[in-house]
């Protein structure tokens, strides 16, 4: 079950919060467990395995941190034995399919969310950052809160510690989550699943076959499809976190605005750039150990990003770019392109989408293809099989692609922010809620790109 699906929304919701805002302020964790296990269970009803599986990592969770606590002398074995069940199973689930095996399995929905979670938590108990959680309940709660369990933001557990154990939550609050649940919905369906489909032409056309400008439009669609998938998945969640009483952290920061990639990875998926700086860059000395062993450590972090991604030689090699890019410009021309914005934004709209090539494109081969439409090479040049494609898709997208580029930017959120009536916005989340569930009920709708990975 997905956020942008009419299931969920006419009827998990209502009576989800329902039940959520009817009972006693002590008993809305039970509600919000119930609720998350219902959630995970719609999802996995044909694979139950699944749902043991994160029933288990919340047991493990729980149990390991507790003994980490009580047996001192055997905090050591009982973080790593803990780490290595996490570590395990998502390298049996997300790597399997690397290796031509018989097993017929699908990737069982969050794992790599829910995972790093758990890790984070372990991780922090094991340092003595915090004592353990002494009541299984908050942690399951921490670990399966439904809002962030298929595709984060990643939450470490002292970001709603807190609010796990005592939360008002006021009108305001709820309105303000409402709010931003139904503009992240607007981000995914009006949005990305629009541009999704120049980026599914361009592929049912063939690589070989496009012409240079629908190649460079077609991967400007994907870029814009990625961002606000993920960025309106979310806002979803934030919403949903701020109508429970959670405040979930800042996922994106407007990161095509950035001038370097250095910059753009502290805008984007900034929960798992934070994740990885904090339980796996810092840990190994990050850059205050010296100029080559700083330049490893970045090796390490970005070959694990690629790898957490997937297993396909695409995410290996998008990481292993990435890598590259960031070390020029930590010793080369970063500090230039910081100096001169316009020169960074060009070469940033150019670098993005050359990013997500590798990313998008799972195959080899088909990477170089593309490439080669990308810059007129031979043999088939610019204009590819086809010289006037471009027109025909641009007729049909081109007011997508230029949404897109203009809510890439600040402006259209610094407008809402000056907006204080609320019954302009209330008037202006209804047109959203109502456009976004007749897409859905047309048929409209693709599945979040990042429950995939």
């Amino acid at each position: 079950m997905v956020f942008s699906s009419l299931q969920f929304l006419c009827g998990f919701l209502p009576i989800f919060f329902l039940c959520y805002y009817a009972v006693a302020k002590g008993a809305r964790n039970f509600v919000l467990l119930l609720g998350s296990v219902v959630f995970y269970a719609i999802g996995t009803v044909d694979r139950p395995q699944h749902l043991a599986l994160l029933f288990g990592a919340v047991v493990i969770d729980y149990y390991a941190a507790r003994g980490m606590d009580k047996f001192r002398g055997m905090r050591t074995p009982i973080f790593l034995l803990s780490l290595l069940y996490h570590l395990v199973w998502l390298g049996y689930y997300k790597y399997t399919a690397s290796f031509n095996t018989p097993i017929d399995f699908v990737l069982p929905a969050g794992i790599s969310f829910y995972t790093f979670q758990g890790i984070s938590y372990l991780a922090d108990v094991y340092k003595r950052q915090y004592p353990a959680e002494p009541l299984l309940l908050n942690v399951a709660c921490y670990i399966m809160m439904f809002p962030q369990l298929i595709a984060g933001p990643i939450v470490v557990f002292p970001q709603v510690q807190k609010e796990m154990h005592e939360r008002e939550i006021k009108k305001g609050q709820i309105e303000l989550g409402a709010a931003i649940f139904i503009f992240g919905l607007g981000m995914k369906v009006l949005l990305a699943n629009q541009l999704a489909g120049l980026w599914r032409d361009a592929q049912s056309i063939g690589f070989p076959s496009i012409s240079t400008p629908l190649a460079w439009m077609a991967i400007f669609a994907f870029s814009f499809q990625l961002y606000f998938d993920f960025f309106g998945y979310s806002l979803m969640a934030i919403g949903l976190g701020k109508m429970l009483g959670f405040e979930f952290p800042q996922n994106f920061n407007h990161p095509y605005m950035s001038v370097t990639m250095t910059e753009f990875w502290r805008r984007w998926h900034m929960t798992l750039g934070s994740w990885f700086r904090e339980y796996v860059y810092i840990p190994m000395g990050g850059s205050r150990v010296g100029a080559l062993r700083t330049i490893f450590n970045m090796l390490v972090v970005w070959t694990l990003t690629g790898i957490w991604h997937g297993a396909g030689y695409n995410f290996i090699l998008w990481g292993l770019g990435l890598f590259v890019v960031l070390v020029l410009e930590k010793n080369i021309y970063g500090k230039f392109m910081d100096r001169h914005r316009v020169i960074g934004h060009m070469y940033m709209l150019l670098l993005i989408p050359l990013s997500w090539v590798l990313f998008s494109v799972e195959s080899l081969p088909d990477i170089g293809v593309f490439f080669s439409r990308l810059f007129a090479l031979p043999p088939t040049g610019f204009f590819g099989a086809f010289a006037t494609d471009y027109q025909k898709y641009l007729g049909i997208y081109g007011k997508f692609l230029a949404i897109g580029f203009l809510f890439s930017t600040p402006l259209p959120y610094r407008i809402l922010q000056r907006v204080k009536s609320k019954f302009v916005i209330g008037i202006l989340s209804g047109v959203i809620l109502v456009a976004s569930m007749y897409c859905m009920w047309m048929g409209m709708d693709d599945p979040f790109l990042y429950f995939r990975f």
